[in-house]
């Protein structure tokens, strides 16, 4: 199975409606949302098939047993995150707030605290014709790399004779980036030209060569700032990574989105420019564009 991830420095920077767009363009039979904090490709995709649903557990909460709690106060004094609250007398955690580290389990002398698992998200495969891996992760949950990484083996063992996968990763450079990084046969990313764009292209590709993983760059709304669009070709063309093209405004991309649909369902400008990148990530993977 030959694995195409496609990043961008930050949120809205095009990398769901490029991911979108080659899903549609490659016919390609799995694919994955790793984005667990705000999944969207399912809003564009929609997939049938069998629902395969399941709890994801991530790390353990505390919490108060009030019939044994003497309101001493010592796990309040003791909780670092600052995650036990008392109200007048009664003493309660956060869950919010509480990051599992068992410290007020210890110097509570009734045993009145406990730490249990805690349900941090939740895990969805659709498999029809077409497999289909995503989650969600719960609000102010941590464990986000790993819950990628379920979404990514998800995929992995339940379409294992698929012979092309796409994955839509995570905005940014941290820890569900990373997770989504590994294993992958080639990284696109989608730059912005901007200053910020620039400096989130060359984060991500030093996060990527940790890795050992081939990247490749393409530019969306390039025309919006033709002067950093050229200071990424250069930035490109003097690192060695393959440049595959540049994409331009296209108010079909917004209409698109609107309508739930991706751009290669409404055709335009910005269409054909993601038509001729895709042609090109199939060249640096050895696979078929058709």
């Amino acid at each position: 199975m030959k694995k195409l991830l496609i990043l961008s420095g930050k949120g809205g920077t095009g990398k769901t409606t490029t991911a979108s767009a080659f899903i549609r363009f490659s016919g390609a039979p799995a694919f994955a949302d790793c984005d667990v904090d705000a999944p969207n490709l399912h809003l564009v995709e929609q997939v049938e098939g069998t629902r395969e649903e399941q709890d994801y557990i991530g790390s353990q909460k505390a919490a108060i047993d009030p019939e044994r709690c003497i309101s001493c106060g010592m796990c309040a004094q003791f909780c670092r995150f600052g995650a036990v609250r008392r109200t007048g007398m009664t003493f309660s955690v956060d869950p919010y707030a509480c990051e599992g580290c068992g410290v007020c389990t210890l110097v509570c002398g009734q045993k009145a605290i406990s730490l249990s698992p805690d349900v941090a998200g939740r895990l969805t495969l659709i498999q029809g014709e077409r497999t289909f891996s995503t989650a969600i992760l719960k609000m102010g949950r941590g464990n986000s790399g790993k819950l990628v990484s379920s979404v990514k083996q998800a995929l992995f063992l339940k379409a294992p004779e698929t012979p092309f996968a796409i994955i839509d990763g995570s905005p940014g450079i941290g820890c569900p980036v990373i997770a989504s990084v590994s294993g992958v046969d080639l990284v696109l990313i989608v730059a912005e030209p901007s200053q910020s764009g620039i400096s989130d292209l060359e984060r991500l590709v030093r996060t990527t060569e940790g890795f050992r993983t081939r990247v490749a760059v393409c530019v969306n709304k390039y025309d919006l700032s033709p002067d950093d669009t050229r200071r990424i070709e250069d930035f490109c063309r003097d690192r060695q990574i393959p440049f595959l093209g540049c994409i331009p405004y296209d108010p079909t991309v917004s209409a698109a989105i609107n309508q739930g649909k991706t751009v290669a369902d409404l055709g335009g400008p910005a269409c054909e420019a993601l038509r001729e990148i895709y042609r090109r990530t199939a060249e640096l993977l050895e696979i078929s564009a058709v």
